[in-house]
């Protein structure tokens, strides 16, 4: 993982061709709102102030990418169904190592296809850098701590989606979760600390569960600990949701042993889930066009959403 931080870095903010921009706003037309209405809640200080940096050298996929960090004021963005509204909403974790947001790659390409489904996306830039994943040391994924400020960014969102869900024409039983890499750590902590209130209540959203009606991981992180066990802080039980999960088999940053771990415990405890392992794939796609098979996972994953009642089956398929 330190090695993908580093890597990211230097591809996103690379030096002097970096275009730089204090604070990443979206584009015109979607409603951004703050996460908290007022104190952040155990605000940790950060190394200096919101970065959003693009390298128009370094293209994914044919596009350029942009990394956000230094977060310490999160936001909920939410973008509306382009399509018929199918009710359902999908709150969507970009990756990052929990130093930076792979804001676009993982994040606003998500909500590009969501929405052409029919499907309300709304995109957590959640706080980051967030103790203790420190890519400086060498603390991940060996450590049993919680992305504590993470997680608790994760809970309040789906409670404010519930709250406001008449208002964003959202059904609030059809409410799930999606991330990529540590977005993909966060989506197995938030489908399993639910019951575990992470953070004291600050107003009537705080009424609203935070428990995803579904959740797709995607090339997940710090899953596996030492002696390929889950890591306990993910306490997988019964009452997890029904899950969707992608890997692919030379995925070198993270491993195929996170899914892997991740996968066998939701079915040892008969919770609902589907797995794709792919041999190419490789790390931080995202939805970007590639020559491997594992591109069209989209496709699989509206099948999915479909067959588990969160999207009408006419909604699913990939143009």
């Amino acid at each position: 993982m330190k090695s993908w931080i580093i890597a990211v870095c230097l591809l996103l903010a690379g030096g002097q061709v970096c275009a730089q921009t204090e604070v990443w706003q979206p584009a015109a037309g979607h409603t951004q709102m703050p996460l908290w209405p007022g104190a952040v809640p155990d605000a940790q200080p950060m190394p200096g102030p919101e970065t959003s940096k693009t390298n128009p050298t370094a293209l994914i996929g044919g596009k350029t990418a942009t990394a956000v960090t230094n977060v310490s004021e999160p936001t909920l963005t939410v973008y509306s169904p382009s399509g018929k509204n199918t009710g359902a909403a999908v709150v969507v974790f970009p990756g990052g190592g929990f130093e930076i947001l792979a804001i676009d790659l993982e994040g606003t390409d998500v909500c590009d296809w969501l929405t052409g489904k029919g499907v309300t996306c709304v995109l957590l830039k959640y706080r980051v850098p967030s103790k203790p994943y420190e890519w400086q040391c060498d603390c991940r994924p060996h450590n049993y701590q919680l992305s504590v400020s993470s997680l608790q960014d994760a809970q309040r969102a789906l409670r404010l989606v519930r709250l406001h869900a008449v208002e964003w024409h959202i059904d609030p039983h059809k409410v799930g979760v999606l991330g990529f890499s540590a977005g993909g750590y966060l989506v197995a902590e938030v489908s399993t600390n639910f019951k575990r209130r992470m953070y004291a209540p600050v107003d009537a959203a705080d009424k609203e569960s935070s428990r995803p009606d579904f959740a797709l991981a995607i090339y997940p992180g710090h899953l596996a600990v030492k002696g390929g066990k889950l890591n306990p802080n993910v306490p997988v039980s019964h009452d997890t949701p029904p899950t969707f999960v992608l890997q692919a088999q030379d995925d070198h940053v993270d491993g195929i042993d996170q899914a892997l771990v991740y996968y066998t415990a939701l079915k040892n405890a008969d919770v609902p889930v589907e797995m794709h392992l792919y041999p190419q794939g490789g790390h931080a796609f995202g939805l970007r066009p590639t020559s491997n098979p594992i591109t069209h996972w989209p496709a699989l994953a509206e099948t999915w959403m479909s067959s588990i009642g969160m999207i009408p089956a006419q909604a699913g398929g990939r143009d």
